[in-house]
């Protein structure tokens, strides 16, 4: 089974949130660790995100996990990923 989570998920979140910026006309780059709310997501944009993340990763991010923390940044977002499909594969 191939590893999912390497930087290949890391630019895959990137693409997502970018997608997202680009749909409300934020343009602006966007840093592994900045703090996406700050680059102009509003909590219903995160909501969408996290419903993005869950359709490219083929995952269900369980209401535990979704935490203002863990959609603070691309890097926590990859992170979350990274931990779910490692999960997936132990009880796969």
């Amino acid at each position: 089974m191939l590893d999912r989570t390497d930087a290949n998920s890391t630019e895959r979140v990137a693409q997502l949130v970018r997608q997202l910026m680009a749909k409300r006309s934020i343009d602006r780059s966007v840093g592994y660790d900045d703090v996406l709310s700050e680059c102009g997501l509003s909590s219903l944009d995160m909501v969408n995100l996290m419903l993005a993340v869950e359709t490219e990763f083929d995952i269900k991010i369980p209401d535990r996990d979704m935490t203002p923390s863990n959609f603070r940044s691309i890097a926590q977002i990859d992170k979350l990923v990274g931990a779910l499909l490692h999960s997936d594969q132990q009880v796969g």
